[in-house]
């Protein structure tokens, strides 16, 4: 139905890109921010990002459903099949509201469950991440395109990537007992999964409440750099499910053994 992924991937970039334009001039002004049912802030960027997607994905897939999170807040959750759009045009909004830049746009087509193609840019950041089943993954910077992958976990011990917004730090912390970790990165939004994507994390737990938009995209991404996202019991996390929340969940980077010897990140 969407034809050739590598092909999906470059129409989606100019598409994302126009929207992060639009959440950056937003960033530069005075905002308001409005409080949404589950309490949970939104800015006239969050709208215009999403109206930019949306249009430019009706346009590209007109027979594709469209699962974007503030039309869903909004109460217009279409139904969906074997393939759908999952849309988050601002993770991170507690980031954007605060200007740290940890914030993302993100696009993510599903097939049978799967999150098989994912656009994340970081407008602030100037870095942009994508990925496709089959197609690998790359990053941005700069103008510059570099393809990536996952790491092995170093000997030294594992890097974990963290909320800075969500959770809890002593429930992260007792997650990871027995595990050797040599750092924690705190981070916003999507951008952690891009990180183990791009080899600079080994585990990303989260064990708070997400939606399927808000990661479906770096999935996508780490997926084609060599890592997975599994819920607790080790399957596979999948799309379209009832309400579109998700378990709790850990993504890694690539599986295997420490480059010298020690615990891979699953031990």
């Amino acid at each position: 139905m969407t034809g050739d992924r590598a092909a999906l991937i470059e129409a989606l970039l100019p598409l994302v890109r126009q929207a992060g334009d639009a959440v950056m001039r937003v960033y530069a002004a005075d905002f308001g921010v409005q409080g949404k049912p589950d309490a949970s802030p939104v800015t006239e960027a969050d709208l215009a990002a999403e109206a930019i997607i949306v249009a430019g994905l009706q346009a590209l897939t007109p027979t594709v459903p469209i699962v974007a999170e503030e039309a869903v807040a909004a109460g217009a959750a279409p139904r969906v099949g074997e393939c759908f759009w999952l849309v988050d045009p601002l993770d991170g909004t507690r980031e954007f509201v605060d200007r740290n830049g940890e914030f993302t746009v993100n696009v993510a087509l599903v097939e049978h469950g799967v999150a098989v193609c994912g656009v994340v840019l970081a407008p602030a950041q100037g870095r942009l991440w994508a990925g496709a089943a089959g197609q690998g993954a790359f990053v941005e910077a700069g103008g510059q395109r570099q393809a990536m992958r996952c790491r092995l976990p170093p000997a030294e011990g594992l890097t974990v990537l963290a909320s800075r917004s969500h959770g809890s730090r002593s429930e992260l912390q007792a997650f990871l007992a027995g595990r050797p970790v040599a750092h924690t990165v705190y981070a916003g939004s999507s951008l952690k999964l891009c990180l183990l994507a791009q080899g600079q994390g080994d585990l990303y737990p989260r064990l708070s409440r997400t939606m399927e938009w808000d990661i479906a995209a770096g999935h996508a991404v780490l997926a084609a750099a060599g890592g997975a996202v599994e819920t607790l019991d080790g399957s596979a996390l999948r799309y379209g499910k009832p309400g579109f929340e998700n378990p709790s969940f850990v993504a890694r980077g690539a599986a295997g053994k420490p480059r010298s010897g020690g615990p891979g990140p699953g031990s």
